[in-house]
């Protein structure tokens, strides 16, 4: 029996993490979520009001919009949710292979429990986490590819447990009987290169065995799936603050009504006439509860001024509006044949206020394998125990220093196989193979791993044979990757490469000088460099290093600090060779499109994990840093290394910030991570606890900040600061790789690249596009458009509702305040809905007040509505006060008009229900106007909606008004519109009262285009703020110097 160091108790299914409904739970869940709105939850209570006091209009004008605004946000989520349980689907219930009884057994992934063997096949995803039991492969490895987890589109070598490398049948597998425990009894020691994560790949690998050992919420993908927050726009925040304005007017209408009801009644004659006397019932009831029946029934009356079919537009405007960006042509990427996507669409508004944002620059995924000429030649070592050739002793280290891996004849996913080659490299690194391919460029060509020998040919066209002894893999902490090979003749040799911070201590430092001069100038123009270096062995040293290897790999306490221990020991005084560097290419029309969010008032952080030299460079490629731009850097070289170090840092912010406040000079700053891990975490006894507060405020002066070294954690953290930052500035983030999820998710607004790698950060954002290019479009266009078309529409919603609801209050003074409705039951339900509902709707989706050319070629009208410059209080209370000015025109206009007695020739007198006809008639008429005065794009489909809505209307009076109908116990509407319209004068005046009511407006427009005649300038705004993480497609290179 065989017992494995892992531990798995329980049996786990794959559940959906995405759905937030079941088909059990919808119901009452979704309206619990929709009442929690203060709209929706107010108009139900007017509704039971309704129900239950006597009030003066019929339930149904309150309780059909609610219905139709749940019923429609219900359907709205649900097909959402759905789309999200389809999606756990088509993982959940793929088809796996299970061996049970030396057969092959057909499951649901979801159905597979611990301790399953499960068969992959080639380019398969792992349906849970696996341990490696074995392979096709003869040597027991098989390659995976992680896009999917961090983005990571190379090669990965995945080792099986080497008992079991030769169980490679159904039979033989099955005869396998291993024990899983918490405490083992110990024979087999498992690390990560056994472990198999679910989502991974498998690639040039017939097939794999594995034994599930982490299956459902208890898989590594679970664990750090990281829900969605919910994420609420500057919109909805600005909605529910005029709500409450609203609601304030709504009450002090139905009190001052109340108040004044019952000062009217203090006159017996005013409360009880001749005409209509109290029952006993009215008489014995206490005055307080009749008070507030009354205050009740006012509240119901004037109701509508609360605008609950707005919500329901906005949820259909959001809806149908993210079309728009997924149909855009411009956004659609023929390499990878998608365009953008809209996974949350209630944000779009929010595209067209970012003012900080993290934008992550992202690797493209592609990689030139072609070797450059250097732009300056790195140094070799002084002299060469090997032999004379330095040059052969550098490209055979590079032939042989590496984990690559040959594929036949295929092209292989994210890779680039050179058309007179027969074979494709692979590898867990693209900078690997592009050095391998450098070196075949200059006579040594690696023809792959055979049996645990690496095959090179070298320059006179003759075959060497080194055998594999031990790879010492990279690692973050070491930064650099060794292998010891053992040559034809015997001898002993270890090839180590890697950053040159981590080499340069462990090698001969009169070798130093010349390669640092050379290293340090290819980082500062903007290249990736590692340095090259070797040892020979001897055979006692090499049995003492493969002793300790095998020890430390078999120990199943403290492994890994076993392991760093001997690899620390076995690459030491070793000899430089010799130092490559690897060119970064910036995406198409980066530079452009970051020069285009400066221009748009954005301030641009880049977050990254290069080190300082190499992104610093990269800044200055993308135009992020202009020459003239001085730079303020809080790194480890600057603040130091000593015990003083946080007093050191001290000194520098409050340095930096005393500059910052020049106004002449543009700065821009530069911090590592440990600098930043001492500003947001420091010490107790530091005294710094103003660290952050500081730092901000140079970071909010400086014109773009740089942030290396970072870890994602330390993303997330920097959004999270400048998010609760004085102000709550408009954060966005953008990135390609999981590691970025965790900033994307943080910020108000986050944005995934899909590019060639993994989809996880596109999975998880708000929006994705295809390159970065599109960013810019996507914010100075579609951001613009989405924000003004809904900043208008709720505006409107308020002021057409104001309009509505004002002459009904009016009319109370003229009524005793009797609570008796201007409008009939059918025109209070049918206003919102169909009357007004659909004009607004197609301006909302459709109008360009602008063009998109001229938003996406001029940023700077970005700025004009940005902070949210469309919903603040000022153009607020300006449609406040002309939804007032038209509610007034309304009513005294048509009350004027009926100061003449008699509107017919044939002396017949108007009555109650044509005067609120008249009122109604030319609100309806007016406020679609409005509308259609403030469209500056027209399509067929706002002609249709608009002169479609007044049709209707005037169609619906005809009909409502020329059929008795037999539901209806009063036939009040009976030939009212029809009866009203014989009237000259009634025309005259509907025709005046529109073309006061609009006046104001008309001479606005009139003014406003006249000024712009004469102004043909921009108003400059604040400035706003986005960050990012910088990584690019790469070209690599390398040199030797004699």
């Amino acid at each position: 029996m065989m017992s494995l160091s892992a531990m798995c108790l329980g049996l786990f299914v794959n559940p959906p993490l995405s759905p937030q409904y079941t088909l059990w739970n919808f119901l009452p869940k979704n309206l619990f979520e929709q009442f929690r709105r203060i709209a929706n939850f107010y108009f139900l209570i007017i509704f039971l009001v309704q129900v239950i006091v006597d009030t003066p209009t019929s339930p149904v004008t309150s309780g059909l919009p609610l219905f139709f605004v749940i019923t429609v946000t219900a359907i709205k989520q649900g097909y959402e949710d759905w789309l999200r349980h389809r999606a756990d689907n088509e993982v959940n219930k793929s088809n796996v292979f299970v061996v049970e009884n030396a057969k092959q057994v057909r499951k649901e992934s979801e159905k597979i429990k611990v301790g399953d063997i499960v068969e992959v096949k080639a380019d398969e995803t792992f349906p849970c986490d696996l341990i490696f039991l074995a392979s096709s492969s003869t040597d027991g490895t098989c390659y995976v590819t992680t896009a999917s987890l961090d983005g990571e589109s190379n090669f990965k070598t995945h080792y099986a447990v080497r008992d079991t490398t030769v169980l490679c049948t159904d039979e033989a597998i099955d005869t396998l009987t291993a024990t899983i425990e918490l405490c083992p009894s110990c024979t087999l020691s498992l690390g990560p290169e056994n472990l198999l994560l679910k989502g991974a790949t498998l690639k040039n690998t017939k097939k794999i065995y594995g034994v599930a050992v982490y299956t459902g919420m208890e898989t590594k993908m679970a664990l750090n799936y990281q829900g969605k927050s919910q994420k609420r726009s500057a919109v909805e925040k600005s909605i529910n603050a005029f709500l409450i304005v609203y609601l304030c007017i709504l009450l002090g209408k139905a009190t001052v009504c109340t108040t004044l009801k019952y000062v009217w009644q203090s006159n017996p004659f005013n409360d009880e006439p001749w005409y209509n006397e109290k029952t006993k019932k009215e008489r014995e009831t206490f005055k307080v509860l009749r008070m507030f029946t009354d205050f009740l029934s006012f509240m119901v009356l004037f109701n509508f001024i609360i605008p609950v079919s707005m919500y329901v537009t906005v949820e259909m405007q959001k809806f149908l509006g993210s079309f728009f960006i997924s149909w855009d042509k411009e956004m659609f990427d023929e390499e990878i044949q998608e365009g953008a996507l809209v996974n949350t669409s209630d944000l779009n508004e929010e595209l067209g206020q970012v003012s900080t944002g993290c934008v992550c620059i992202c690797l493209d995924g592609d990689v030139d394998g072609s070797a450059l000429p250097a732009r300056s030649p790195c140094s070799g070592i002084p002299h060469a125990p090997l032999g004379p050739d330095r040059e052969e002793l550098f490209l055979r280290a590079l032939c042989l220093c590496h984990t690559v891996q040959i594929k036949e004849a295929d092209q292989v996913d994210g890779l680039m196989a050179h058309p007179e080659r027969k074979y494709t490299y692979i590898s867990s690194s693209p900078d690997e193979i592009a050095l391998v391919k450098g070196a075949e460029k200059y006579g040594f060509t690696f023809l792959g791993l055979e049996n645990n020998f690496m095959k090179i040919r070298n320059q006179k066209n003759e075959t060497e044979m080194y055998q594999l002894l031990h790879v010492l893999n990279f690692d973050p902490v070491r930064r650099r990757m060794s292998v010891i090979v053992r040559t034809s003749t015997g001898k002993l040799l270890l090839f180590c490469k890697g950053a040159d911070s981590s080499i340069f201590p462990r090698v001969q430092q009169e070798e130093i000088q010349q390669t640092k001069v050379h290293v340090d100038r290819n980082a500062m123009d903007g290249y990736r460099t590692l340095c090259v270096a070797f040892k020979e062995l001897t055979e006692k040293e090499y049995d003492r290093i493969d002793r300790q290897l095998n020890e430390a790999k078999m120990a199943l306490q403290d492994r890994e600090e076993k392991m760093a221990k001997v690899f620390d020991d076995t690459e030491a005084d070793m000899h430089l060779i010799g130092a490559t560097a690897v060119e970064d290419r910036l995406q198409e029309q980066l530079a452009e499109t970051i020069e285009a969010l400066h221009a748009a008032g954005m301030k641009v952080w880049v977050l990254t994990g290069d080190k300082m030299e190499t992104a610093k460079s990269t800044c200055y490629a993308c135009r992020l840093f202009q020459t003239s731009t001085e730079l303020l850097e809080l790194t480890a070289r600057t603040v130091g290394e000593s015990e003083r170090k946080e007093d050191r840092l001290h000194e520098l912010l409050l340095e930096y910030h005393k500059k910052s406040w020049t106004l002449s000079q543009e700065y821009g700053l530069i911090i590592d991570g440990s600098t930043l891990s001492l500003i947001l975490n420091p010490s107790q006894d530091s005294g710094s606890s103003n660290y952050k507060s500081i730092f901000l405020q140079i970071c909010l002066k400086c014109t773009a900040v740089l942030c290396c070294r970072m870890a994602p954690l330390q993303k997330a953290q920097i959004v999270r600061m400048v998010k609760n930052t004085k102000g709550s500035p408009i954060t966005l983030s953008i990135g390609d790789g999981a590691n970025d999820v965790s900033m994307i998710l943080e910020a108000h607004v986050g944005i995934g690249i899909k590019g060639k790698e993994g989809r996880q950060a596109s999975r998880n954002s708000d929006y994705a596009v295809p390159k970065f290019k599109h960013l810019r479009k996507l914010l100075l266009a579609h951001g613009h458009l989405y924000y003004v078309r809904i900043a208008h529409l709720v505006q409107y919603f308020f002021y057409k509702n104001l309009c509505f609801i004002l002459p009904q209050f009016l009319y109370q003074f003229f009524c005793g305040f009797s609570q008796q409705p201007l409008y009939d039951a059918a025109y209070l339900t049918m206003y919102n809905i169909c009357f007004t509902s659909l004009p607004i709707l197609a301006y909302s989706l459709l109008e360009q007040h602008i063009s998109i050319d001229t938003l996406t070629s001029d940023p700077q009208l970005y700025m004009k509505v940005s902070d949210n410059a469309m919903l603040q209080w000022r153009p607020f209370l300006y449609w406040t006060f002309l939804g007032a000015f038209e509610g007034l025109v309304f009513f005294f206009g048509v009350y004027f008009l009926f100061q003449n007695s008699s509107l017919e020739d044939n002396g017949k007198v108007f009555g109650n229900w044509t005067f609120g006809t008249i009122v109604f008639t030319v609100l309806v008429f007016t406020v679609t106007l409005k509308l259609a005065l403030d469209t500056r794009f027209w399509t067929w489909m706002n002609h249709f909606v608009i002169w479609g809505s007044l049709a209707f209307y005037v169609f619906f009076s005809f009909f409502w008004g020329g059929v008795i109908w037999p539901f209806l116990k009063q036939q009040r509407m009976y030939f009212v519109f029809a009866h009203m319209l014989t009237s000259v004068s009634t025309w005259l005046a509907i025709i005046l009262l529109i073309f006061i009511s609009l006046f104001p407006e008309i001479l606005l427009i009139v003014l406003k285009n006249i000024k712009e005649k004469n102004h043909q300038r921009l108003p400059s705004s604040g400035t706003s703020t986005i960050f990012m993480l910088s990584q690019t497609s790469s070209n690599h290179s390398f040199s030797w110097s004699e």
